[in-house]
């Protein structure tokens, strides 16, 4: 192949992925980064001593074997950071009583103890690990149906070949294990306990097969935990894409993408300055790049309806305390069903979700630990609030107080140990990553968004791609990879060349 250029705008893990593949292709490829570092949703930052990782929670096949990890290596993203096993995905604990239950790897012991808190519930407790083993044991399960082909390479055989692969997947768009978590537990769950714990598995609006499939992912001993950051994991990936010829440019904020003739030709930065390419690929959000760089002028109505009907994950205000304390026999992640509820920015939730940073040194020194609080909210809360300084700093303060007089009941002395507080909330995120209302994960999974495949095009706009998780319901890290991939796959077919994965 002649060689080509490419302008690829974001270097989160999608436009990394994009650029590696593309640099392996034969493309001269530019990143365009508005922050001042890669990774997007997968930020780590540091306040003073402590460490602070609000990005990747854990990693889905981080071990060789299955065909996202070989994807991972493509891309440089494999041996170059340490990972621990996730045994134990999730820890509940009733302040109400002296109930609790840990999601192990041990199915066996898992169903033994749900049976012991709910009775009762005993024959849908079992058919729900029943579902569990069998996802362990699919193939689907190390490829979650992503290396299937985008919607621009599939020819009807291909569609028919996919369906027949994914015939026994298809159990889960009918009947209660389609529904999501909250419908679930309400229609099948008796135990009060235990249908709080189903609800907040994951999130309530997320479908229960979902939830089976992370549970899967545990017994099956692919769930990975970054010992040093996921910041590691995103290094790696662009290390090897500098390694391969790429380039990027930060503080670099994309103002507009040129067009001439319905066909994209460039890109126009905020200070002024065009840069022009062969291929432009849009790996930022998917409703600023659609509506404000393009002007809204490629669309069509699936993606008018998309962008009018379809809900994002909410985001997420994060609170990470440094602490002068350990933490070593905790959960990674643990949650608190409390006696009374935690009233926040307009919402009001029944549990607290800790996520505990004891499996690695690089978070704290020794002695001491970063532990976070997670949790959803609204984007125009928080907005608004921001636009008086002082106001949100003050909400920012009271929010880091509440949590931290909750958890002075489940580790008492807690509250003077507390050496850190760091508030970011979705204006954070949306500051530094530009993502629609600060989501942190794109579309929402349900039943409509995952059976309609997203084109990486936009109709009547030639020479323009899109990357991430805005064509890719449900986010996520292979999710986010492969549509980069995608890209590429399309670019190659299109060329008349053999897609290559290694130089």
């Amino acid at each position: 192949m002649s060689q080509k250029s490419m302008i690829i705008i974001g270097a989160g893990l999608a436009g990394l992925s994009t650029g590696c593949y593309a640099q392996m292709n034969g493309y001269e490829s530019r990143i365009f980064e508005h922050h001042i570092k890669s990774g997007g949703v997968a930020a780590v930052w540091r306040r003073g001593e402590f460490l602070i990782d609000g990005g990747i929670h854990f990693l889905i096949c981080h071990k060789p074997g299955t065909s996202i990890y070989d994807v991972y290596s493509e891309i440089g993203a494999v041996g170059s950071y340490e990972i621990a096993d996730m045994t134990t995905y999730l820890r509940f604990i009733d302040e109400t009583s002296t109930k609790f239950i840990e999601f192990t790897n041990d199915l066996d012991k898992l169903t033994h103890d749900l049976i012991q808190i709910a009775p009762e519930d005993e024959d849908e407790i079992r058919a729900l690990i029943r579902e569990v083993e069998w996802m362990k044991d699919s193939p689907l399960l190390t490829d979650l149906g992503m290396s299937t082909s985008p919607p621009e390479l599939k020819g009807r055989l291909d569609s028919l070949k996919e369906m027949w692969q994914m015939r026994s997947f298809m159990k889960y768009f009918t009947g209660k294990f389609s529904k999501s978590a909250g419908d679930y537990a309400d229609n099948n769950i008796r135990n009060p306990f235990l249908k709080t714990v189903i609800r907040n598995l994951f999130s309530p609006d997320g479908p229960i097969w979902f939830v089976i499939m992370i549970l899967a992912c545990v017994a099956a001993g692919q769930l990975g935990l970054f010992k040093g950051g996921c910041h590691e994991f995103v290094n790696s990936i662009v290390e090897r894409y500098n390694s391969l010829g790429g380039q990027i440019q930060y503080k670099a904020k994309i103002e507009k993408i040129l067009v001439e003739d319905d066909t994209a030709v460039g890109v126009l930065l905020s200070d002024g300055t065009e840069h022009r390419a062969d291929v432009i690929v849009s790996a930022a959000d998917g409703r600023s790049t659609i509506f404000d760089l393009l002007g809204g002028n490629y669309v069509d109505d699936k993606i008018e309806r998309r962008y009018k009907t379809w809900r994002p994950f909410d985001p997420m205000v994060v609170v990470s305390l440094g602490v002068a304390r350990e933490f070593r026999t905790e959960a990674p992640l643990t949650v608190f069903v409390m006696r009374e509820p935690l009233k926040y920015a307009g919402r009001e939730i029944s549990c607290l979700p800790l996520r505990v940073f004891n499996y690695g040194d690089a978070f704290a020194p020794a002695g001491k630990s970063v532990i976070q609080v997670m949790l959803e909210t609204d984007w125009e809360y928080w907005y608004n609030l921001r636009q008086n300084r002082e106001e949100y700093d003050v909400e920012k303060k009271q929010l880091a107080e509440e949590i931290i007089k909750r958890l002075e009941d489940q580790y008492p002395g807690i509250t003077s140990q507390v050496e850190m507080i760091d508030v970011a909330t979705p204006y954070t995120s949306w500051r530094y990553t530009l993502n629609d209302r600060g989501s942190p994960m794109g579309w929402m999974i349900t039943k409509k968004t995952i059976m309609e495949l997203i084109p990486r095009t936009l109709p009547g706009l030639e020479n323009f791609y899109m990357a991430g998780q805005w064509v890719l319901p449900g986010g996520g890290v292979p999710g986010c990879i492969y549509t980069g991939r995608n890209v590429v796959q399309i670019l190659c077919k299109r060329d008349n060349e053999k897609f290559k994965t290694r130089i």
